[in-house]
Formats: C-alpha cells, sequence, structure tokens
C-alpha cells in the first residue's frame, strides 16, 4: 500500500531534518520546503524533494498539490532575535503560517502538524502546565499563541484537520548550534569540546523541561496514523526539568571537564524560572519519552564530535 505523502516546512533546520531522516526510513515520500535563512541544506536527506521557497510566498501553493500531511515547522525561533525584531518574528510566525494556511486549505491537504511551543505558557505559575494556560510574554511567545488562534480558526471556518504540538526544549543531533547564541546543551558541549568555559545566563537556577528529538519523531508518527491526534493540542516534554546548572554538571561530568563556567546577565528579562508540561493527554495515547537525558546528552555528544572532526564546527 502507497504510503502518503508528507511535506515539511522548515525542513532543513534541527526538528525537520531528523524528521525527514525519520519518515524517509519508515518509507514515506518527503517534500520539504525552507528558504535557508536558518536551515543547512547539508542537513536536508537528499531523498527529500527539496523546494528552496520561503513560506510567506504564494510560491509555494502548487508544491502542496497532492500532499496528504503536513508538518509546519518552519519559524523564526531564537528568543532574543524575536524580541530585537518583532515585525520579523511577526511576519515569520504569524503571516508564514498563515500563507501556510491557505496552502493546507487551497490543496484539500488530509491533515496540519503545526508546531507551536511551550513559550505560550511563559507567564505561568502551575506545573506541570496544562494545554489550557494560555499566558506569553515574549515576541516570540506571542506570535506562537497569535499563529495558533490562526489555525484554531481556519479548523473552525474552513474544517480544515489540524495539531498543535507545543514542544519543550528538545535536543539531540543536528541541534542549531550555528546560532549567535545556540541553545543551551549544544553552547555548551561546543565550549567543553573546544577546551573553553561554557556561558550561564542568569544564575542557572532556572529549570527547563527537556526532551530527545526521537521521542518528538515518535509523536510525529502518531499524528500521521491516530486520528485520535486530530483537532487536539498536545504538550511534548520529557516529564521533569532540570536547572541549567545541572545540566552544566551532567555534561561536564560525560566530558570528564571541570571547566568552570562564565556567568552572565539574563538574555531576556522575562525569562521564566521553571517550565514543565504536563503531558497526560498526549501519554494517554500510548505514548511516552523514551530517551533519559544522559543517554540523550551522550548521542548529542557524539554527533558534535563528528561535526568537529568534519570541520562543520571550528575547533
Amino acid at each position: 500500500m502507497e504510503k502518503p505523502k508528507i511535506l515539511i516546512t522548515g525542513v532543513a533546520g534541527f526538528v525537520g531534518s531528523n524528521l525527514a531522516l525519520r519518515l524517509i526510513e519508515d518509507g514515506y515520500p518527503v517534500i520539504g520546503i525552507d528558504n535557508l535563512a536558518y536551515g543547512v541544506i547539508g542537513q536536508v536527506p537528499p531523498e527529500v524533494d527539496f523546494h528552496k521557497l520561503d513560506i510567506r510566498s504564494p510560491e509555494i501553493y502548487p508544491v502542496f498539490e497532492g500532499v496528504d500531511f503536513v508538518f509546519h515547522l518552519a519559524a523564526k525561533n531564537c528568543l532574543p532575535d524575536c524580541q530585537k525584531n518583532p515585525i520579523e518574528a511577526s511576519d515569520i510566525n504569524v503571516t508564514g503560517t498563515v500563507n501556510v494556511l491557505e496552502a493546507v486549505r487551497r490543496s484539500k491537504v488530509k491533515k496540519l502538524i503545526n508546531a507551536e511551543s511551550s513559550s505560550v505558557y511563559e507567564g505561568t505559575n502551575i506545573f506541570p502546565t496544562p494545554e489550557s494556560e494560555l499566558c506569553p510574554k515574549s515576541i516570540y511567545g506571542v506570535s506562537k499563541a497569535v499563529a495558533g488562534s490562526f489555525v484554531n480558526n481556519y479548523q473552525k471556518i474552513y474544517g480544515i484537520n489540524c495539531t498543535t504540538l507545543r514542544y519543550y526544549g528538545i535536543y539531540g543531533p543536528r541541534q542549531d548550534y550555528r546560532r549567535l547564541i545556540p541553545p543551551v546543551m549544544s553552547a555548551f558541549i561546543i565550549k567543553f569540546l573546544k577546551g573553553e568555559p561554557p556561558t550561564i545566563y542568569g544564575t542557572g537556577e532556572q529549570k527547563k523541561d527537556f526532551i530527545y528529538v526521537d521521542d518528538i519523531n515518535d509523536f510525529h508518527i502518531l499524528c500521521l496514523t491516530d486520528k485520535k491526534t486530530d483537532n487536539e493540542t498536545f504538550n511534548l516534554g520529557g516529564g521533569r526539568n532540570y536547572s541549567i546548572l545541572e545540566l552544566y554538571r551532567i555534561i561536564s561530568e560525560l566530558l570528564g571537564t571541570d571547566i568552570k563556567p562564565v556567568y552572565k546577565p539574563p538574555l531576556l528579562e522575562m525569562d521564566p524560572p521553571a517550565n514543565l508540561g504536563d503531558i497526560t493527554k498526549a501519554k494517554s495515547l500510548g505514548w511516552s519519552p523514551k530517551v533519559d537525558l544522559k543517554t540523550g546528552l551522550s548521542k548529542m555528544i557524539e554527533y558534535i564530535k563528528e561535526e568537529m572532526a568534519k570541520g562543520n564546527i571550528n575547533k
């Protein structure tokens, strides 16, 4: 039986490239869209039918023809960058999402899986946080919440089948270490491997919920196969949180180093002191995170070592 055709926006990014690889391994035909502003073409599996396009452009419409499922992962997701440039953040995350919704509507795609973010919970004091608790504070969080409102309205007005996924801190191979300020795990590992002190922004006591990318992809596959995911919203997190100082200690132990960190002021004043997702709803479908933090970090360390050996990361 022929597998349904899948389209991924943001296919050259961290989550998109990992998802594309998983889908190809599972036998799905994959189409990818990315403007390569943040993504890296070398991360896109060669089997992907790749289109260098911007999600804000009507040029994407023909690419959606004949597609069964769409994973909308393209976004401007660096929080400090969004805070500095709210117009661009809104243009990409809100206008871009509406344009993707239009492409889905016009092409009669069977289902859209929309990547939202745990940033929509930034102002909460409820932990673990349920899907009903919306309180964004940053420009990025607000842009994702507004985009989510458009998704909900397209669902109601046009009958589009949508699943919304609110990711917590995804980590793993291909994480975007090329940013000016990389995600904390990539930043720590790269600095340690270079023999340099890693940077901790703030006190390091802020606690984050982290989840390995393979566990996220397990739920992505569920969105293709289980109708109970239709028109629903799910938190996807690891089930517990860790402080940045705990991360520093675990990574330093895995690498056998005692390099001390450098402390700098917080990147964002509104950065919440903690986040932790209530994943009860996702687990009710039989899904649960399988990769523990140390195992996931060990895999990530090996990947970064390989990238350094290839010269893709400066030693």
